[in-house]
Protein backbone atom coordinates (compact mmCIF):
# COMPACT_ATOMS: atom_id res chain seq x y z
CA UNK A 1 0.00 0.00 0.00
CA UNK A 2 1.42 3.12 -1.32
CA UNK A 3 1.39 6.55 0.67
CA UNK A 4 0.12 9.50 -1.12
CA UNK A 5 2.55 12.83 -1.48
CA UNK A 6 0.90 15.67 -0.41
CA UNK A 7 -1.49 17.53 -2.39
CA UNK A 8 -0.70 19.63 -5.09
CA UNK A 9 -2.02 23.21 -5.76
CA UNK A 10 -4.03 23.76 -8.30
CA UNK A 11 -2.37 26.98 -9.32
CA UNK A 12 -5.75 29.55 -10.99
CA UNK A 13 -5.54 29.59 -14.86
CA UNK A 14 -3.80 33.65 -15.86
CA UNK A 15 -2.23 33.87 -11.70
CA UNK A 16 -0.01 36.41 -12.25
CA UNK A 17 3.29 35.30 -9.89
CA UNK A 18 4.88 37.76 -9.49
CA UNK A 19 5.60 39.00 -6.75
CA UNK A 20 4.86 36.27 -4.86
CA UNK A 21 4.13 32.46 -5.50
CA UNK A 22 0.11 31.66 -5.34
CA UNK A 23 -0.47 30.81 -1.33
CA UNK A 24 3.08 32.37 -0.31
CA UNK A 25 2.63 32.91 3.20
CA UNK A 26 3.69 36.21 4.82
CA UNK A 27 3.52 38.24 7.83
CA UNK A 28 3.17 42.17 7.80
CA UNK A 29 1.33 44.83 9.64
CA UNK A 30 -1.94 46.05 8.77
CA UNK A 31 -1.92 50.15 8.46
CA UNK A 32 -5.11 50.76 7.46
CA UNK A 33 -8.58 49.46 5.69
CA UNK A 34 -9.74 49.96 2.02
CA UNK A 35 -12.90 51.55 0.97
CA UNK A 36 -13.96 47.60 0.43
CA UNK A 37 -13.18 46.93 4.14
CA UNK A 38 -10.08 45.16 3.28
CA UNK A 39 -6.89 45.49 5.41
CA UNK A 40 -4.23 47.58 3.53
CA UNK A 41 -0.22 46.63 5.04
CA UNK A 42 3.24 47.12 2.58
CA UNK A 43 5.21 43.98 2.63
CA UNK A 44 8.73 45.87 1.26
CA UNK A 45 6.89 48.52 0.13
CA UNK A 46 4.65 46.55 -1.92
CA UNK A 47 0.52 47.16 -1.04
CA UNK A 48 -0.96 43.76 0.58
CA UNK A 49 -4.96 43.81 0.76
CA UNK A 50 -6.64 41.05 3.43
CA UNK A 51 -10.03 40.48 4.21
CA UNK A 52 -10.89 40.60 7.77
CA UNK A 53 -7.75 41.86 8.89
CA UNK A 54 -8.29 44.87 11.31
CA UNK A 55 -5.62 48.55 11.24
CA UNK A 56 -2.85 47.97 14.10
CA UNK A 57 -2.85 44.14 13.62
CA UNK A 58 0.37 42.21 12.39
CA UNK A 59 -0.76 38.98 10.53
CA UNK A 60 0.13 35.79 8.72
CA UNK A 61 -1.40 36.07 5.01
CA UNK A 62 -1.96 33.91 2.30
CA UNK A 63 -1.72 35.65 -1.21
CA UNK A 64 -4.38 34.31 -3.85
CA UNK A 65 -3.76 37.22 -6.44
CA UNK A 66 -1.18 39.73 -7.57
CA UNK A 67 -1.88 42.68 -9.54
CA UNK A 68 -0.29 45.14 -11.63
CA UNK A 69 0.07 47.66 -7.84
CA UNK A 70 -0.88 45.41 -5.33
CA UNK A 71 -1.55 41.90 -4.22
CA UNK A 72 -4.71 40.16 -2.39
CA UNK A 73 -4.03 37.45 0.71
CA UNK A 74 -6.78 35.58 2.60
CA UNK A 75 -5.90 36.11 6.43
CA UNK A 76 -4.32 32.65 8.25
CA UNK A 77 -3.87 33.90 11.26
CA UNK A 78 -3.51 36.76 13.73
CA UNK A 79 -0.22 37.58 15.57
CA UNK A 80 -0.78 40.60 17.46
CA UNK A 81 -4.96 41.02 18.03
CA UNK A 82 -6.16 44.97 17.84
CA UNK A 83 -7.70 45.59 20.69
CA UNK A 84 -10.85 47.00 18.15
CA UNK A 85 -11.82 43.32 17.41
CA UNK A 86 -14.64 41.81 19.06
CA UNK A 87 -16.00 38.37 18.33
CA UNK A 88 -18.85 38.28 15.59
CA UNK A 89 -22.46 37.24 16.33
CA UNK A 90 -22.81 35.19 13.03
CA UNK A 91 -21.92 31.83 12.40
CA UNK A 92 -21.16 32.49 8.88
CA UNK A 93 -19.16 35.52 9.21
CA UNK A 94 -15.82 35.64 6.81
CA UNK A 95 -17.93 33.39 4.24
CA UNK A 96 -21.32 34.94 3.82
CA UNK A 97 -20.19 38.31 1.39
CA UNK A 98 -23.06 40.37 3.11
CA UNK A 99 -20.91 41.65 6.08
CA UNK A 100 -17.45 43.29 6.21
CA UNK A 101 -17.24 44.45 9.91
CA UNK A 102 -18.91 41.88 12.42
CA UNK A 103 -15.33 41.56 14.13
CA UNK A 104 -14.88 45.19 14.60
CA UNK A 105 -15.87 47.71 17.34
CA UNK A 106 -18.84 49.79 16.20
CA UNK A 107 -17.16 52.69 17.36
CA UNK A 108 -14.19 51.88 15.52
CA UNK A 109 -16.15 51.14 12.40
CA UNK A 110 -17.97 54.82 12.77
CA UNK A 111 -14.26 56.24 13.44
CA UNK A 112 -12.72 54.26 9.74
CA UNK A 113 -15.65 54.94 7.57
CA UNK A 114 -15.16 59.09 8.70
CA UNK A 115 -11.74 59.18 8.09
CA UNK A 116 -12.58 56.90 4.77
CA UNK A 117 -14.19 59.87 3.68
CA UNK A 118 -11.70 62.51 4.44
CA UNK A 119 -9.09 60.27 2.53
CA UNK A 120 -11.60 60.33 -0.78
CA UNK A 121 -12.11 64.16 -0.62
CA UNK A 122 -7.79 64.77 -0.04
CA UNK A 123 -6.81 61.72 -2.82
CA UNK A 124 -10.01 62.48 -5.20
CA UNK A 125 -10.99 65.87 -4.76
CA UNK A 126 -7.46 67.53 -3.77
CA UNK A 127 -9.08 69.10 -1.02
CA UNK A 128 -8.60 69.04 2.88
CA UNK A 129 -12.38 69.53 4.34
CA UNK A 130 -13.47 68.76 7.65
CA UNK A 131 -15.73 65.42 7.81
CA UNK A 132 -18.47 65.62 10.46
CA UNK A 133 -18.11 62.20 12.37
CA UNK A 134 -20.99 59.82 10.87
CA UNK A 135 -23.46 59.61 12.65
CA UNK A 136 -24.58 55.89 14.26
CA UNK A 137 -27.58 54.23 13.68
CA UNK A 138 -29.88 53.70 16.08
CA UNK A 139 -29.65 50.00 15.92
CA UNK A 140 -26.59 48.15 15.34
CA UNK A 141 -28.33 44.70 14.61
CA UNK A 142 -31.68 44.39 13.17
CA UNK A 143 -31.88 47.10 11.20
CA UNK A 144 -32.77 46.26 7.91
CA UNK A 145 -35.72 46.23 6.57
CA UNK A 146 -35.16 44.65 2.91
CA UNK A 147 -33.67 41.64 2.19
CA UNK A 148 -33.07 39.45 -1.33
CA UNK A 149 -31.53 35.86 -0.84
CA UNK A 150 -30.40 34.44 -3.75
CA UNK A 151 -30.07 30.59 -5.61
CA UNK A 152 -28.08 29.50 -7.95
CA UNK A 153 -29.64 27.17 -10.89
CA UNK A 154 -30.00 24.04 -9.03
CA UNK A 155 -27.04 21.27 -9.85
CA UNK A 156 -27.64 17.50 -10.35
CA UNK A 157 -28.60 17.11 -6.87
CA UNK A 158 -31.47 19.42 -7.07
CA UNK A 159 -31.02 20.60 -3.90
CA UNK A 160 -31.61 24.65 -3.87
CA UNK A 161 -28.57 26.58 -1.81
CA UNK A 162 -30.52 29.80 -0.47
CA UNK A 163 -28.47 32.61 0.71
CA UNK A 164 -25.71 35.13 -0.91
CA UNK A 165 -22.45 35.06 -2.41
CA UNK A 166 -19.67 33.83 -0.30
CA UNK A 167 -16.82 36.45 0.21
CA UNK A 168 -14.60 36.99 -3.13
CA UNK A 169 -16.91 34.84 -5.19
CA UNK A 170 -19.12 35.49 -8.15
CA UNK A 171 -20.50 32.21 -8.48
CA UNK A 172 -20.04 30.33 -5.00
CA UNK A 173 -23.46 30.58 -2.64
CA UNK A 174 -23.30 30.21 1.44
CA UNK A 175 -26.46 28.86 2.50
CA UNK A 176 -28.26 30.89 5.38
CA UNK A 177 -30.72 30.30 7.91
CA UNK A 178 -31.20 33.47 9.96
CA UNK A 179 -29.40 37.06 9.46
CA UNK A 180 -28.58 38.83 12.50
CA UNK A 181 -29.22 42.25 10.13
CA UNK A 182 -32.75 41.71 10.38
CA UNK A 183 -35.45 41.72 12.67
CA UNK A 184 -37.02 38.04 14.44
CA UNK A 185 -39.87 38.63 12.67
CA UNK A 186 -38.02 38.64 9.09
CA UNK A 187 -35.95 35.63 9.92
CA UNK A 188 -39.01 33.96 11.24
CA UNK A 189 -40.56 34.39 7.49
CA UNK A 190 -37.21 33.85 5.82
CA UNK A 191 -37.50 30.17 7.60
CA UNK A 192 -40.65 29.90 5.84
CA UNK A 193 -39.86 31.52 2.33
CA UNK A 194 -36.63 28.98 2.28
CA UNK A 195 -39.09 25.79 2.96
CA UNK A 196 -41.74 27.07 0.65
CA UNK A 197 -39.11 27.32 -1.96
CA UNK A 198 -37.25 24.38 -1.68
CA UNK A 199 -40.65 22.10 -1.62
CA UNK A 200 -41.16 24.10 -4.88
CA UNK A 201 -38.07 22.92 -6.07
CA UNK A 202 -39.04 19.37 -5.59
CA UNK A 203 -42.38 19.33 -7.12
CA UNK A 204 -41.27 21.20 -9.93
CA UNK A 205 -37.69 21.10 -10.41
CA UNK A 206 -36.26 25.00 -11.35
CA UNK A 207 -34.50 25.37 -14.63
CA UNK A 208 -32.51 28.55 -13.58
CA UNK A 209 -31.75 30.45 -9.93
CA UNK A 210 -33.39 33.17 -8.69
CA UNK A 211 -34.08 36.10 -5.95
CA UNK A 212 -36.40 35.95 -2.91
CA UNK A 213 -37.66 39.16 -1.20
CA UNK A 214 -38.53 39.38 2.43
CA UNK A 215 -39.96 42.94 3.49
CA UNK A 216 -40.48 44.11 6.87
CA UNK A 217 -42.81 47.72 6.33
CA UNK A 218 -45.21 49.44 8.98
CA UNK A 219 -48.11 47.26 8.82
CA UNK A 220 -46.03 43.89 9.00
CA UNK A 221 -43.60 41.76 6.59
CA UNK A 222 -44.30 40.51 2.96
CA UNK A 223 -42.57 38.28 0.79
CA UNK A 224 -44.55 39.74 -2.58
CA UNK A 225 -42.84 42.13 -4.52
CA UNK A 226 -45.79 43.33 -6.04
CA UNK A 227 -47.48 43.92 -2.68
CA UNK A 228 -48.03 47.54 -1.80
CA UNK A 229 -46.27 48.25 1.57
CA UNK A 230 -46.64 51.38 3.55
CA UNK A 231 -43.13 52.67 5.50
CA UNK A 232 -43.45 55.86 8.11
CA UNK A 233 -40.84 58.44 8.11
CA UNK A 234 -41.06 61.03 11.13
CA UNK A 235 -44.75 62.46 10.08
CA UNK A 236 -45.04 61.25 6.43
CA UNK A 237 -46.41 58.81 5.34
CA UNK A 238 -44.98 56.88 1.88
CA UNK A 239 -46.74 53.68 0.10
CA UNK A 240 -44.95 51.69 -2.92
CA UNK A 241 -44.26 48.59 -4.03
CA UNK A 242 -42.41 45.99 -2.08
CA UNK A 243 -40.23 45.18 -4.49
CA UNK A 244 -39.14 48.86 -5.43
CA UNK A 245 -35.86 50.66 -3.75
CA UNK A 246 -36.33 52.57 -0.72
CA UNK A 247 -33.94 53.08 2.08
CA UNK A 248 -33.81 50.30 3.79
CA UNK A 249 -33.07 51.25 7.43
CA UNK A 250 -36.02 52.47 8.76
CA UNK A 251 -34.31 53.39 12.35
CA UNK A 252 -31.92 56.45 11.02
CA UNK A 253 -34.50 57.19 8.03
CA UNK A 254 -36.07 60.22 10.02
CA UNK A 255 -32.88 61.59 11.15
CA UNK A 256 -31.07 61.63 7.95
CA UNK A 257 -34.36 63.08 6.01
CA UNK A 258 -34.09 65.84 8.35
CA UNK A 259 -30.42 66.83 7.97
CA UNK A 260 -31.17 66.72 3.60
CA UNK A 261 -33.90 69.25 4.56
CA UNK A 262 -32.28 71.40 7.10
CA UNK A 263 -29.33 71.36 4.82
CA UNK A 264 -31.04 72.21 1.62
CA UNK A 265 -33.42 75.22 3.34
CA UNK A 266 -30.64 76.65 4.66
CA UNK A 267 -29.88 80.12 4.05
CA UNK A 268 -33.53 81.16 2.42
CA UNK A 269 -33.64 79.13 -0.47
CA UNK A 270 -37.57 79.58 -1.58
CA UNK A 271 -37.62 76.40 -3.86
CA UNK A 272 -36.47 72.64 -4.08
CA UNK A 273 -35.84 70.50 -6.94
CA UNK A 274 -35.08 66.77 -5.51
CA UNK A 275 -34.08 64.59 -8.44
CA UNK A 276 -33.66 60.80 -8.67
CA UNK A 277 -36.66 61.31 -6.29
CA UNK A 278 -38.10 57.82 -6.20
CA UNK A 279 -41.37 57.45 -4.30
CA UNK A 280 -40.53 61.01 -2.61
CA UNK A 281 -38.54 60.51 0.14
CA UNK A 282 -36.21 63.88 0.31
CA UNK A 283 -39.05 66.03 -1.69
CA UNK A 284 -42.14 65.05 1.21
CA UNK A 285 -39.96 65.51 4.02
CA UNK A 286 -38.59 68.26 2.74
CA UNK A 287 -41.49 70.04 1.27
CA UNK A 288 -42.69 71.82 4.76
CA UNK A 289 -39.48 73.45 4.55
CA UNK A 290 -39.87 75.56 0.80
CA UNK A 291 -42.88 77.21 -1.14
CA UNK A 292 -42.45 74.99 -3.37
CA UNK A 293 -41.19 71.28 -4.25
CA UNK A 294 -40.93 69.59 -7.51
CA UNK A 295 -39.51 65.73 -7.12
CA UNK A 296 -38.35 64.56 -10.80
CA UNK A 297 -37.72 60.89 -11.64
CA UNK A 298 -36.98 58.74 -14.56
CA UNK A 299 -39.62 55.64 -13.25
CA UNK A 300 -42.81 56.22 -14.38
CA UNK A 301 -44.10 53.69 -11.58
CA UNK A 302 -42.25 55.58 -9.00
CA UNK A 303 -43.16 58.62 -10.19
CA UNK A 304 -46.93 57.39 -9.53
CA UNK A 305 -46.10 56.52 -5.99
CA UNK A 306 -44.58 59.37 -5.65
CA UNK A 307 -47.82 61.56 -6.62
CA UNK A 308 -49.95 59.44 -5.04
CA UNK A 309 -48.45 59.90 -1.19
CA UNK A 310 -48.11 64.08 -1.52
CA UNK A 311 -51.74 63.60 -2.01
CA UNK A 312 -52.24 61.06 0.94
CA UNK A 313 -50.01 63.57 3.03
CA UNK A 314 -52.05 66.33 1.85
CA UNK A 315 -48.77 68.47 0.73
CA UNK A 316 -49.98 70.39 -2.03
CA UNK A 317 -46.69 72.42 -2.33
CA UNK A 318 -45.24 69.39 -3.76
CA UNK A 319 -45.23 68.13 -7.65
CA UNK A 320 -43.94 65.55 -9.34
CA UNK A 321 -42.01 65.51 -13.23
CA UNK A 322 -41.35 62.15 -15.24
CA UNK A 323 -38.18 62.93 -16.86
CA UNK A 324 -34.71 62.26 -17.90
CA UNK A 325 -32.09 63.59 -14.61
CA UNK A 326 -29.99 64.63 -17.36
CA UNK A 327 -32.33 67.19 -18.40
CA UNK A 328 -34.74 68.22 -15.78
CA UNK A 329 -33.45 71.71 -15.46
CA UNK A 330 -35.77 72.48 -18.74
CA UNK A 331 -38.85 71.68 -16.58
CA UNK A 332 -38.17 73.78 -13.70
CA UNK A 333 -39.28 77.49 -13.57
CA UNK A 334 -38.07 78.44 -10.51
CA UNK A 335 -35.02 80.72 -10.81
CA UNK A 336 -31.78 79.18 -9.63
CA UNK A 337 -30.60 81.64 -7.30
CA UNK A 338 -33.88 81.21 -5.17
CA UNK A 339 -33.44 77.11 -5.31
CA UNK A 340 -31.99 74.39 -3.76
CA UNK A 341 -31.29 70.84 -5.82
CA UNK A 342 -31.09 67.52 -3.86
CA UNK A 343 -29.17 64.80 -5.37
CA UNK A 344 -29.37 61.59 -4.92
CA UNK A 345 -27.99 59.19 -8.30
CA UNK A 346 -27.28 55.28 -7.94
CA UNK A 347 -23.96 53.96 -7.35
CA UNK A 348 -22.26 55.23 -10.49
CA UNK A 349 -22.89 58.98 -9.76
CA UNK A 350 -24.10 61.45 -11.93
CA UNK A 351 -23.32 61.59 -15.42
CA UNK A 352 -21.00 64.93 -17.31
CA UNK A 353 -24.09 65.94 -19.10
CA UNK A 354 -26.78 66.15 -16.23
CA UNK A 355 -24.08 68.06 -13.32
CA UNK A 356 -23.45 70.47 -16.63
CA UNK A 357 -26.59 71.40 -16.83
CA UNK A 358 -27.04 71.28 -12.95
CA UNK A 359 -23.74 73.88 -13.08
CA UNK A 360 -25.67 76.15 -15.64
CA UNK A 361 -28.88 76.23 -13.38
CA UNK A 362 -26.77 77.71 -10.87
CA UNK A 363 -28.96 76.77 -7.54
CA UNK A 364 -28.20 78.29 -4.20
CA UNK A 365 -27.62 75.39 -2.19
CA UNK A 366 -26.86 71.73 -3.59
CA UNK A 367 -27.21 68.83 -1.47
CA UNK A 368 -25.51 65.66 -2.71
CA UNK A 369 -26.49 62.37 -0.98
CA UNK A 370 -24.66 59.41 -1.89
CA UNK A 371 -24.88 55.05 -1.32
CA UNK A 372 -20.95 55.54 -2.92
CA UNK A 373 -18.96 58.27 -1.76
CA UNK A 374 -15.95 57.09 -4.38
CA UNK A 375 -18.16 58.27 -7.59
CA UNK A 376 -19.46 61.18 -5.03
CA UNK A 377 -15.90 62.36 -5.17
CA UNK A 378 -15.68 62.23 -9.27
CA UNK A 379 -18.42 64.72 -9.58
CA UNK A 380 -17.59 67.14 -6.62
CA UNK A 381 -14.78 67.73 -8.22
CA UNK A 382 -16.69 68.84 -11.04
CA UNK A 383 -18.76 70.81 -9.08
CA UNK A 384 -16.34 72.51 -7.44
CA UNK A 385 -14.60 73.17 -10.62
CA UNK A 386 -17.89 74.74 -11.61
CA UNK A 387 -17.87 77.47 -8.71
CA UNK A 388 -18.91 75.48 -6.07
CA UNK A 389 -17.70 75.38 -2.47
CA UNK A 390 -18.34 72.74 0.31
CA UNK A 391 -19.78 73.89 3.21
CA UNK A 392 -20.40 70.85 5.23
CA UNK A 393 -19.77 66.52 5.14
CA UNK A 394 -21.77 64.44 7.11
CA UNK A 395 -21.69 60.31 6.79
CA UNK A 396 -24.48 58.65 8.01
CA UNK A 397 -23.76 54.59 8.49
CA UNK A 398 -26.90 53.21 7.15
CA UNK A 399 -25.47 50.07 6.70
CA UNK A 400 -23.27 48.64 10.22
CA UNK A 401 -21.32 45.69 10.10
CA UNK A 402 -20.58 46.54 6.54
CA UNK A 403 -18.21 48.36 4.28
CA UNK A 404 -21.24 50.91 2.94
CA UNK A 405 -22.14 54.52 4.26
CA UNK A 406 -24.00 57.23 3.38
CA UNK A 407 -22.21 60.23 2.83
CA UNK A 408 -24.19 63.96 2.74
CA UNK A 409 -22.27 66.68 1.01
CA UNK A 410 -23.72 70.44 0.57
CA UNK A 411 -22.66 72.63 -1.60
CA UNK A 412 -22.95 76.89 -2.12
CA UNK A 413 -21.76 79.09 -4.68
CA UNK A 414 -18.60 80.74 -3.58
Amino acid sequence: MSESGPTEIQIPKGFRPEPFAYHEEIELKIDTLTNMGQGLGRHDGWVIMVRFALPGERIRARIYRNDKNFSEADLVEVLEVSPDRIEAPCHVFGQCGGCQYQHFDYESQLAWKTRQVEELLHHMVGIEAEVLPAIPSPKQYGYRSKLTPHFPKPKQDNLVKIGFLRQGSRSSYVEIEQCPLISDAMNERLTELRERTKQAQVQKPFKKGGTLLIREHADGVTDNPKAIIREQVGDVSFSFPAGEFFQNNPSILESFTAYVGEKASEGGARYLVDAYCGSGLFCLTSAHCFEQAVGIEVSELSIQYAIKNAEANKLENARFVLGDAASIFEQIEFPGSQSSVIIDPPRKGSNEEFLNQLILFSPRKIVYVSCNPATQMRDLRMLIDGGYGIAEVQPFDLFPQTKHLECIVTLSRD
